[in-house]
C-alpha cells in the first residue's frame, strides 16, 4: 500500500451532520479532525447538512448546528449561513432532481429491484438484521406504493478505495449492507445514494468520517461505479476513531448529557467543551481551543 503524500492538496471536504438530534461531542470531535486535516491539506470545508430523513429532521436541530459551530468558533468556507439560507438554497429537497436522475440511471442498468420487506420481516429471516435477498427475483413493480428500491450486491463484494493514511485499501461490503436501499419506501433517496450524488455535485474530494461508516465508504464507492462516468473513485477517505459513551457504546444524538446544548445550558464555555473532548480522547494535556488539537 502506498500512503498519500503528507501535504497533497485537496479541493473540498465537508462537515455533513444529520439534524435528527442536537449535536454531541462525538460530532464535534469529527468536525475538529476535519478542520485540522483540511488545514493540513489546504482544503476548503463545506457545511453540508443531510436532511433527507424527513420523519426525524426538525428545524430546531438544524438551528442547533449553526449555533454550535458559532459557539465553538469552528469555521467553514462554503454552505448555508443560517436556517433560512439552508432551506432556500442548500436543503437536499432542492436536489431531488439529481437523485431522481441517478436512480433512473441505476434502474436502466438492471441492478435495481423493488422490495416490500419490513425491518421486522428482515429480522425474522435473519437475526442479525442482514437482508437475505428475498425480493431479488420476485419482480415487484417499481411503481407500486410503499416499495423500497435496492441495488444488487454480491455476497462478500470487494471494493477498493483511496485511504488518506494507507493508500489503496480493499474491503468487503458488510452483511448489514447486503443489497442496500437506494430509494426508500417514501420515494425519497436513501442515505448512500444521496451522499454520493451530493459529494459529486459539490466536488468533494476528501471525505472524513468515523470508523462506524467504513461500510458506507465501501457501499458508496461500489454505487458510484454503477453510475455514469464520474470521479468518485478518486475521492480520498479518512476514518477516525469514535468517542464512545457508557458501556463502550457509540454516542447517540438522543443522549442528552453529551450534547453541546446540554453542556452550554450547564454553564460550560467553549474552552470547557474542548477540554471535555480532550479528556474523552485521553489527552495528557488540557485541550482548551480548536487549535490545541493535533492529528499528525
Amino acid at each position: 500500500m502506498t500512503p498519500i503524500p503528507k501535504n497533497i492538496p485537496f479541493k473540498l471536504t465537508r462537515f455533513a451532520p444529520t439534524p435528527s438530534g442536537f449535536l454531541h461531542i462525538g460530532n464535534i470531535y469529527s468536525f475538529i479532525i476535519t478542520y485540522h486535516l483540511a488545514k493540513k491539506h489546504q482544503s476548503k470545508i463545506m457545511l453540508r447538512i443531510d436532511d433527507m430523513d424527513r420523519e426525524r429532521i426538525k428545524n430546531k436541530y438544524i438551528q442547533d448546528i449553526f449555533e454550535t459551530l458559532d459557539f465553538l468558533e469552528i469555521p467553514y468556507h462554503q454552505g448555508p449561513k443560517n436556517l433560512q439560507d439552508f432551506q432556500k438554497n442548500f436543503s437536499q429537497v432542492n436536489r431531488l432532481n439529481l437523485y431522481q436522475d441517478a436512480l433512473l440511471q441505476l434502474k436502466e442498468t438492471g441492478l435495481l429491484f423493488a422490495c416490500d420487506c419490513s425491518r421486522k420481516k428482515i429480522e425474522k429471516m435473519d437475526p442479525n438484521g442482514y437482508y437475505t435477498g428475498f425480493c431479488r427475483n420476485r419482480n415487484l413493480d417499481f411503481n407500486k406504493k410503499d416499495l423500497a428500491w435496492r441495488i444488487k450486491v454480491d455476497k462478500h463484494q470487494e471494493v477498493t478505495f483511496i485511504d488518506l493514511k494507507d493508500g489503496l485499501v480493499t474491503g468487503k461490503i458488510p452483511g448489514i449492507l447486503s443489497d442496500f436501499i437506494v430509494r426508500k419506501k417514501d420515494t425519497f433517496p436513501a442515505y448512500q445514494l444521496a451522499s454520493v450524488v451530493d459529494d459529486l455535485h459539490y466536488g468533494v474530494d476528501l471525505i472524513i468520517r468515523g470508523k462506524d461508516l467504513w461500510g458506507s465508504t465501501l457501499a458508496q464507492t461500489f454505487l458510484s461505479k454503477r453510475l455514469p462516468t464520474n470521479n468518485f473513485a478518486e475521492t480520498t477517505f479518512y476514518h477516525h476513531p469514535l468517542i464512545k459513551g457508557p458501556n463502550n457504546q457509540k454516542l447517540s444524538k438522543s443522549a442528552g448529557s453529551t450534547s453541546i446544548q446540554f453542556l452550554r445550558k450547564s454553564g460550560k464555555k467553549k474552552e470547557d467543551v474542548f477540554e471535555v473532548i480532550g479528556n474523552q480522547i485521553g489527552s495528557k494535556n488540557p485541550l482548551r481551543s480548536l487549535e490545541d488539537f493535533s492529528f499528525e
